[in-house]
């Protein structure tokens, strides 16, 4: 699994670095197939391990010390073993910081740790048992990185990198969905994105709506009173900004950010409006009055040689999905966002050219 795995992989970094903009000398940068395979035997085989009873999470960053300002550097380098790599995980389990890896001497070695990586560097994620997640750095900025592939077990999921996978159906609410692409903008993360990450952050699942300002239409769906009534509407962007991409100052986005995604670990919805202003939460989603069950709806993911297809929306998983399809299909101007507490996340609209609601499977890209 390890070498197949690593071939694809590599096969992609290749391709990045050809089209990159990067000097030559950061070019010979990129993770060399040897090193890839052998990192990533070590760390699906350290991911079954146990350190005092946890299962380690670690990042492993594949460049030299001398290509990272301030390193923290071991002597001498320690030899990269499943054993070695669940020992040293503790120390290193904090967001930011990154175990360096590199080949000494044609033997695989951790030569220590850092909290600044260079455009384009490869780094695999030790995310749980059996999960791994191979990514890169898009910028200077540490914090931004595109997904690349997911190993699970003995599964390789390929991200689409170019979002061909995405339905062709023209829709206004384009610029609301495609969560993954923004991942791939050189722009501070979108709002929705953020939402996302955060929802799945406190694992306990939730349920977000987006409905439209300029409509009351979503109340027939809701439950009255809709839980806690927020009054007035808070917004979820900094006062004076925009709702776009790179709009508000990014710490202050994701502090507002983060308390409102709190708000979907209450049970019930959070409710906002496409403005970013939060409306209500904790809210029961109801049929509309007449409309009919959803009994289908379309599913897709952002994996390379993925199909959509047809499912019951019992198939997508508990109540959560299902009164997020139902709030779809009977309020066809609105976006449903949905994380199950097992990590998988669901973006929710009306496809016109299907004709049902169509369900956009995204936790691969939220690693």
């Amino acid at each position: 699994m390890a070498r197949a795995a690593a071939l694809r992989i590599h096969e992609r970094f290749q391709r990045l670095f050809a089209t990159s903009k990067l000097a030559e000398p950061q070019r010979s940068s990129c993770v060399d197939l040897a090193t890839l395979e052998a990192a990533i035997d070590v760390a699906f085989w350290a991911s079954l391990r146990r350190e005092e009873g946890y299962a380690p999470h670690v990042s492993l960053a594949f460049l030299r010390p001398d290509s990272t300002p301030s390193p923290l550097t071991l002597a001498p380098p320690l030899v990269l073993t499943p054993q070695s790599l669940t020992r040293v995980a503790p120390a290193v389990d904090r967001p930011g910081i990154h175990v360096g890896v590199w080949h000494e001497n044609g033997v695989l070695t951790a030569w220590g740790a850092t909290h600044h990586l260079p455009p384009l560097t490869a780094i695999l994620d030790v995310v749980a048992p059996g999960l791994m997640v191979i990514k890169y750095t898009r910028g200077e900025d540490a914090g931004k990185f595109v997904n690349i592939a997911v190993i699970e077990g003995d599964q390789l999921k390929m991200i689409d990198p170019s979002g061909t996978s995405l339905p062709e159906c023209p829709s206004r609410l384009t610029p609301l969905l495609g969560i993954e692409m923004q991942f791939r903008s050189q722009d501070a993360p979108g709002v929705l994105l953020q939402f996302a990450v955060s929802m799945r952050a406190h694992q306990r699942g939730g349920a977000l709506l987006l409905v439209p300002a300029a409509s009351e239409s979503w109340q027939e769906s809701i439950l009255s009173p809709p839980g806690y009534v927020v009054s007035p509407a808070y917004s979820a962007v900094p006062a004076g900004e925009s709702a776009g991409p790179g709009a508000a100052p990014i710490e202050e986005l994701r502090r507002k950010i983060e308390s409102v995604a709190g708000l979907t670990a209450v049970d019930g919805a959070t409710i906002l409006n496409d403005r970013f202003e939060v409306l209500a939460f904790g809210a029961k989603i109801i049929r509309r009055r007449g409309a009919p069950p959803v009994a289908q709806v379309t599913l897709s993911e952002p994996i390379e040689g993925s199909l959509a297809s047809v499912i019951e929306p019992s198939q997508l998983g508990g109540t959560r999905h299902l009164s997020a399809a139902q709030f779809i299909q009977d309020q066809q101007d609105a976006v449903a966002m949905v994380a199950s507490q097992d990590g998988r996340f669901t973006v929710f609209w009306w496809s016109e050219c299907d004709g049902m609601v169509h369900a956009r499977r995204v936790e691969s890209v939220l690693l």
